[in-house]
């Protein structure tokens, strides 16, 4: 097994989407989708930008997904409607019509494009063998040429700082600092101190000057990692200097000038999080210039392997890797959910080899296909076996929700879009309250 095998660069065939607009303001309206994914929404940066006030800034996202199409509604006040029942997720067929707001859509196949794909499995950092991180790759060696904003969007472990370290890689910024502020780590008050730092004076502890992180990344490349944590006080600040590409420091008078290229991430939404008010729309518009989601481990599980013979290199490992994982123990590793995603492989990793091998893995987030509850359901009533297999369910989906919500049940409600107080009496009933 090796980590640095070339592979040809080849196209990903893929059919596109097709949206026409059947009813609404925007009637006879037609979009052709030139990637994976194709948005809709009032605002500009949509792929089908509409008139219509009923629709959301972002309301629905649309997904190739083999034959049918993924329909996602990313948090709209008015809903995604398909016939008489409203879609949050969910998938069609195309020539199926969608209701949003006052307007009617007809997802339908377009022409077959050819996606580029990375001709080998490493890119900075980055490592990968399957389609979707190939894909992912080409595009961060193309963005990273330009001097564009770029935000991340991906759940928590999946490897999102790699990414922005990739793109500096691959950037004429390369020799300049990279520099990363996780800005869901921060007290709120010392969010300012840390981006632009402060003078001497300027509150209380505050015995020096300190210089904040645009300044140490100046002529390089600053990461905001968990922007959407940023205090909305502080939204403003940093939109007027993205703007003007100057600042204060907190308790100064003087104006710092600086370059830098901004890189940010976050595991929320920040297109609901737009619809809501939380997060600005203007400063939205000025992160998010290009796009990149950054898939879960679970939706590349051939890349584990991958992964796995790289951490055990990093970790000073230079046997085969056989020696500590099997290649049964290899298939376990490749069905499981991972809710921690690549950072839940590393330490799984570092723990065998530690141990000589591998620790069981949690039972909570093993996948559906291998559960106990699908293997003996021929053995049971159809009653008995519908109850296991929900229970089973809400276990490995409240575990993952849990992990991505980072323990704070608010906001896993928010990210699950229910009740608070039946969130805690389903985490109660199984245990992971």
């Amino acid at each position: 097994m090796t980590t640095q095998q070339t592979m040809q660069q080849v196209g990903l065939p893929l059919k596109a989407l097709s949206v026409t607009v059947l009813d609404g303001p925007d009637q006879g309206k037609r979009c052709m989708s030139q990637s994976e994914r194709l948005t809709i929404g009032t605002a500009n940066d949509n792929d089908l930008a509409l008139t219509d006030p009923a629709v959301s800034r972002y309301h629905l996202e649309l997904t190739r997904a083999g034959d049918r199409v993924s329909v996602r509604d990313v948090g709209s006040t008015n809903g995604t409607l398909a016939g008489a029942i409203a879609l949050e997720r969910g998938t069609v067929v195309p020539g199926t019509p969608l209701k949003i707001g006052r307007t009617t859509i007809e997802v339908s196949d377009g022409q077959t494009l050819e996606l580029e794909l990375h001709p080998g499995e490493s890119i900075g950092p980055l490592k990968g063998r399957t389609e979707v991180m190939r894909l992912l790759m080409t595009k961060v060696a193309r963005v990273g040429k330009s001097d564009v904003a770029v935000l991340l969007n991906g759940e928590s472990g999946t490897g999102k700082e790699l990414l922005a370290q990739a793109l500096h890689e691959q950037s004429p910024r390369a020799a300049k600092p990279f520099v990363t502020v996780d800005c869901g780590s921060l007290a709120p008050g010392l969010v300012a101190s840390e981006l632009f730092g402060h003078e001497r004076g300027a509150f209380t502890g505050a015995d020096r000057r300190h210089v904040g992180a645009f300044e140490r990344a100046d002529g390089g490349t600053l990461f905001l990692d968990e922007i959407g944590e940023l205090p909305a006080a502080l939204q403003s600040t940093l939109l007027g200097v993205l703007e003007r590409k100057t600042f204060r420091r907190v308790g100064g008078a003087d104006t710092v000038t600086v370059d830098v290229r901004v890189v940010s991430a976050t595991h929320r939404d920040l297109r609901a999080e737009v619809n809501s008010g939380a997060f600005r729309l203007d400063l939205f518009y000025r992160l998010a210039v290009v796009k990149l989601e950054v898939p879960p481990l679970r939706d590349r599980p051939e890349d584990v392997p991958l992964l796995v013979e790289h951490f055990l290199k990093a970790a000073g490992h230079d046997g085969p890797v056989e020696d500590l994982i099997s290649p049964r123990a290899m298939e376990a590793l490749k069905l499981h959910y991972w809710p921690g995603n690549v950072r839940e492989l590393r330490n799984l990793v570092e723990a065998t080899l530690a141990m000589g091998e591998p620790p069981p893995l949690e039972s909570g987030s093993a996948p559906a296909p291998q559960s106990a509850a699908m293997a003996v359901l021929d053995t049971r009533s159809y009653k008995d076996a519908r109850a296991g297999a929900l229970t089973e369910f809400e276990k490995k989906y409240l575990g993952g929700l849990i992990d991505r919500a980072k323990g704070n049940v608010s906001e896993a409600s928010r990210l699950a879009r229910m009740d608070r107080s039946h969130l805690i009496e389903l985490l109660k009933k199984h245990g992971l309250k």
